[in-house]
């Protein structure tokens, strides 16, 4: 199936055609990190997650749902080359905190705009990134009060996030392109391994809508929402009212006779 670029564009609430510039770069990054959530239900109902184009505007775009990062990235790095941008997929360890070497189970962008590389990634949830970043090591970046830093570790590029401890890891990644099938087996573990935190834990995640510095987070019945130096507010959801919060807080639209662990 060929990609319906207007339909993906009308999903995040912009028009036109796009053009291959940092100022579009920038803003459809954006609006794609807004509107489509993160999350992992199919997983916890029992549906296979696939990543060919067809399966993933079916699902993103004509039914208003989320994905985790491969369903995210796959889709935006098809929209980026429509537009004309030169894009190189890429794979990381995801950290957060962890000290030994983790899986690359995460997918990200390298996305050539302006004359210069770009780190694009549309797919992290939590504190990821809302907008493209230098992809060269250099100087703190703030997007909506939340500051991001890439730095060199030996043969690993590492994306950090400030925080009130200091700079806090969130994946690391080599330069080494990927192939679709590097993602199929990583897809493979992430969505059936029993040691996968998608396998386990209901997930769902995104911006405040009209309040980027807003960041929603479902994990389980535990409701949060983080802001930069604010604390953060958390409430339970009982398990009556999980669908509610997922359509009214997430967008995530479920059958009434929907179980979730």
């Amino acid at each position: 199936m060929d990609l319906d670029l207007d339909a993906y564009l009308r999903r995040i609430g912009l028009a036109g055609r796009p053009e291959p510039t940092l100022a579009t770069l920038r803003e459809v990054h954006l609006a794609h990190a807004v509107t489509i959530p993160f999350e992992n239900l199919d997983i916890l109902i029992g549906k296979p997650i696939a990543l060919d184009l067809d399966s993933l505007q079916a699902k993103l775009v004509a039914g208003a749902r989320g994905g985790y990062c491969f369903e995210h990235n796959t889709l935006f790095a098809a929209v980026l080359e429509a537009a004309g941008f030169a894009v190189t997929r890429l794979a990381a360890r995801v950290r957060f905190g962890r000290k030994e070497a983790g899986p690359r189970s995460h997918m990200l962008l390298r996305v050539e705009a302006g004359g210069e590389p770009w780190l694009a990634d549309v797919g992290f949830g939590g504190t990821g990134l809302l907008q493209p970043i230098p992809f060269e090591p250099g100087p703190p970046i703030t997007q909506f009060g939340w500051t991001y830093r890439l730095v060199d570790e030996g043969p690993e590029r590492v994306l950090q996030t400030q925080s009130d401890d200091g700079w806090a890891d969130q994946y690391a990644f080599t330069q080494e392109p990927q192939l679709a099938i590097d993602y199929v087996v990583a897809n493979h573990y992430t969505s059936t391994h029993p040691d996968s935190p998608f396998t386990r834990t209901l997930t769902a995640q995104r911006p405040e809508p009209g309040h980027p510095e807003a960041r929603l987070v479902l994990r389980g019945r535990k409701l949060s929402e983080y802001r930069p130096d604010q604390p953060s507010i958390t409430e339970r959801v009982s398990d009556d009212d999980v669908l509610h919060v997922l359509a009214s807080r997430f967008g995530l639209a479920l059958p009434a006779t929907t179980t979730l662990p």
